[in-house]
């Protein structure tokens, strides 16, 4: 707006000597003014509304999804163990409130990690990660179908347990109870009478891979409750940063340490973790000293560039090739040109993987089902099929918040909706368009698993029994009584068939880490609205 001068003002006051005239055009003014104001207020409504028509036109909550995110997000609370608190399952109680105690510790909340009662930290930490990514990507479409708060209370469950899993800097409890104790035993966790030792990684024993994820898991966490919860945030990236620092001054594999934990989650390797919670710390802090670890410092001795691997509980790559292409998509113009290239490297190889997974790329994956499903190991092997088509809907929207329309794969050019179309095909393979004709996700359509290996579904809530005489309810010819709402079983065979046995260990065991991707994938098809730019 125009100022007017001292000198300008009093030449027109000269104009206009007289006082009554002056304050009629006064009036006038404001007369129009106002009459502007309010036609301006009323097409901004009028605009307002028919962009919000116009998106709810173009981006309609996907009900099949919506349902199957409702009954996904429940599996969290089939898993907890603790004092519960509005509990929305009926047949479980609470578990493991002794836990820790003998190192004068809480660690009674957490969740067992898959059909026993261990508490594992290593999956388990990459179980809040990955519900993290899935609420600050995804949060408000988790918000459209009342889903959102259900996500929040079950990622705190997990990082309160992870908190006091931490009681020194370079201390951090990873184990809660003896996988040969309890596998002796088929028991509820309610009735659980076995010792629960906890087991530890530190400076004499280090684990870079479990300190790292737990890292990754509370910086991410962070950033979740940054704005309902500051003072909690500010507690989970004070614990990020310590057990990073920890994670990477005393570099060893957790498997080697502590050699026992190599018969159930056996670490293959620490360098993805490294790279994967600093990518978190520096979205949740962006201090500079973290990219350029995953850059400079770290990025040619860890990162395998050009080398394509599946984004899993044990390997984090894949994730943070696409993490990391999240800073070029949405934020690299004033970085250095070093750092900048390196992201650059990271960002074209989170594109080899898209390329992979995609059907008629020249490039795509064999490792594939006849009925589409990507197939990478007979133990759990929805894990792989349901991390992809997270990641692939991920790189969907990147591409689609950004104005990116082409992904180019050997001179053949994709284009969002195509990587989108993947991941759908992935969803609706596990909800029941497979040849099995059956969901995997228990409780979800007319056919679902009956026979899921989960000690607790499958012993009757009055069932009197001890440890060694609960087997009888593993090997019954019943169905479970009672039903592990949104349990994402292990999946199919690679001729995608399936046995609905109690036993079939590789096939019929549900996982937490499984159902945290899957709220994620379906988080992300709900509708078709792009992510957030920015976290921060």
């Amino acid at each position: 707006m125009k100022r007017i001068s001292e000198a300008e003002m009093g030449g027109k006051q000269a104009e206009t000597s007289n006082p009554r005239d002056w304050g009629s055009s006064i009036w006038c003014l404001l007369v129009l003014v106002i009459g502007a104001l309010v036609v301006t207020a009323a097409a901004l409504t009028i605009l307002k509304y028919l962009h919000f028509s116009k998106n709810n036109e173009a981006h309609p909550i996907n009900k099949k999804y919506a349902d199957a995110l409702e009954l996904a997000l429940q599996f969290f609370d089939v898993q907890k163990s603790g004092k519960l608190v509005d509990n929305r399952i009926p047949w479980r109680g609470d578990s493991g409130l002794q836990d820790g105690s003998e190192e004068n510790l809480d660690l009674s909340k957490g969740m067992y990690d898959a059909g026993d009662a261990i508490k594992f930290g290593f999956p388990m930490a990459f179980t809040a990660t990955v519900l993290s990514w899935s609420i600050l990507e995804y949060g408000d479409q988790m918000n459209a179908v009342k889903q959102l708060g259900y996500a929040y209370n079950s990622l705190r469950w997990i990082t309160d347990y992870l908190i006091n899993s931490h009681p020194s800097e370079n201390v951090l409890y990873f184990q809660v109870g003896d996988p040969g104790l309890d596998h002796k035993c088929w028991e509820r966790p309610e009735t659980m009478t076995e010792r629960r030792p906890v087991t530890q990684v530190n400076t004499s024993f280090p684990g870079t891979e479990v300190a790292a994820e737990t890292a990754a898991a509370l910086a991410s966490a962070s950033l979740v409750f940054k704005e309902n919860d500051p003072d909690y945030s500010s507690s989970l990236l004070t614990h990020a940063r310590q057990l990073f620092t920890f994670a990477d001054t005393y570099r060893a594999s957790y498997s080697i340490s502590i050699p026992q934990v190599q018969g159930f989650y056996n670490s293959t390797g620490y360098g993805d973790e490294l790279l994967w919670a600093a990518s978190w710390l520096y979205h949740a802090t962006r201090d500079d000293s973290y990219l350029r670890y995953v850059t400079e410092l770290n990025g040619q001795r860890f990162a395998n560039m050009e080398i394509t691997t599946w984004f899993s509980w044990d390997d984090k790559l894949a994730g943070t090739q696409v993490l990391l292409s999240r800073i070029i998509f949405f934020g690299a113009k004033d970085m250095p040109t070093v750092e900048n290239l390196d992201l650059q490297m990271y960002r074209k190889t989170a594109e080899l993987v898209m390329c992979g997974l995609l059907p008629d790329s020249p490039t795509a994956t064999s490792r594939r089902t006849d009925g589409g499903l990507i197939w990478i190991t007979e133990w759990n092997p929805l894990q792989h099929a349901v991390a992809s088509a997270f990641l692939a809907v991920l790189y969907s929207d990147y591409m689609l918040t950004s104005q990116t329309e082409t992904l180019y794969c050997s001179g053949n050019s994709y284009k969002p909706d195509d990587l989108r179309n993947f991941a759908i095909s992935q969803a609706d393979y596990v909800l029941g368009e497979n040849a099995m004709k059956m969901s995997y996700l228990v409780g979800y359509g007319s056919r679902y698993p009956l026979y899921v290996h989960h000690r607790g579904s499958s012993i009757p809530v009055n069932a009197d029994t001890s440890c060694q005489d609960g087997f009888k309810w593993l090997y019954s010819d019943d169905p479970n009584p009672n039903i592990a709402v949104g349990a994402l079983v292990g999946g199919p065979s690679l001729n995608d068939s399936y046995s609905d046995t109690r036993d079939n260990v590789k096939q019929s065991e549900p996982s937490t880490y499984n159902s945290a991707l899957l709220v994620g994938l379906l988080s992300g098809l709900i509708s078709t609205s792009s992510v957030v730019k920015s976290y921060t």
